[in-house]
């Protein structure tokens, strides 16, 4: 071996720790003469921040330059709309979460709305290799008289390669508060081998696909019959209801596309329905 490719360890035979991502992303829109701007903007590597022309409401896309993210990675999402704004943020393509040595991958996402505004969080879709440990918490804070939609979508495996999430472990939590008193919580958490969560009756029953939609606004309760007739017709198991105010609905399906596609239908009619806003998704979403 020469010497210019030869390599040692240290000599009590520790390991180097792989450099992580630590990525951070703020974000705040507010009103500017009667329009919705930027006014806002922190980023630190991996995230990116892009904001695309749209004849819509303004629009941010969140992206990871690393490709995704695996064990001992952070990342950090402050998203914020001011009193009388209005604004969509979304990512630019499916977030992967790569098998992990030991380490979760953290994700916190922190989303907050002042008085008389309307804010959408439409993340795509978060897929989870096999081995995959993530931990990841949502939390909405709203001011009385905003109205938020936020939501997040979990692939469980890359089922295109025949591979399931089987070993590793997630914890996902949502946290909504409104006037700062909590009003909806809830955690998943999967930690046990070979599938129980995923393929158990009482569980997944066999689902690949995972996807949760909040509305969180005054008049929540008063669009619930609303919601619930925009899923007549689903291939997917989906069903909503609405607690303290939060609209909850919820999508299972054992293919990720159709899964997709009926959210993506959802939330579009959703927000025509209630905000009279173009039934349409972001422009990310289409490409």
């Amino acid at each position: 071996m020469s010497a210019t490719c030869a390599s040692t360890l240290p000599s009590d035979g520790a390991h180097a720790r792989l450099p992580r991502g630590d990525g951070r992303a703020e974000i705040v829109f507010g009103p500017v003469h009667g329009a919705t701007r930027l006014r806002h903007l922190y980023q630190r590597n991996p995230c990116r921040v892009f904001f695309p022309g749209t004849t819509d409401l303004a629009t941010a896309v969140v992206l990871t330059t690393s490709g995704g993210l695996t064990g001992g990675d952070r990342i950090e999402l402050d998203l914020a709309v001011r009193k009388e704004a209005r604004a969509v943020i979304t990512t630019q393509a499916a977030e992967k979460i790569y098998r992990s040595a030991g380490e979760p991958c953290n994700v916190d996402v922190r989303i907050t709305a002042g008085k008389k505004t309307w804010m959408e969080w439409m993340p795509q879709e978060t897929i989870l290799f096999d081995g995959a440990r993530l931990r990841r918490a949502t939390t909405v804070r709203a001011t009385d008289g905003a109205r938020i939609m936020a939501g997040e979508i979990l692939v469980f495996g890359r089922l295109a390669r025949g591979e399931v999430f089987r070993n590793g472990a997630l914890r996902d939590a949502w946290t909504v508060e409104r006037d700062g008193r909590r009003v909806w919580m809830e955690a998943l958490r999967y930690g046990a081998p070979e599938n129980v969560l995923l393929e158990h009756p009482a569980g997944m029953d066999g689902a690949r696909s995972l996807a949760t939609a909040l509305y969180v606004a005054d008049d929540g309760a008063q669009h619930l019959e609303t919601a619930r007739g925009l899923l007549d017709g689903n291939q997917s198991r989906c069903a909503v209801t609405c607690v303290n105010g939060v609209l909850v609905a919820r999508f299972l399906a054992r293919d990720p596309w159709v899964l997709r596609t009926e959210y993506a239908r959802f939330w579009t009619a959703f927000r025509h329905a209630v905000a009279g806003l173009p039934a349409r998704l972001p422009r990310v979403w289409e490409c």
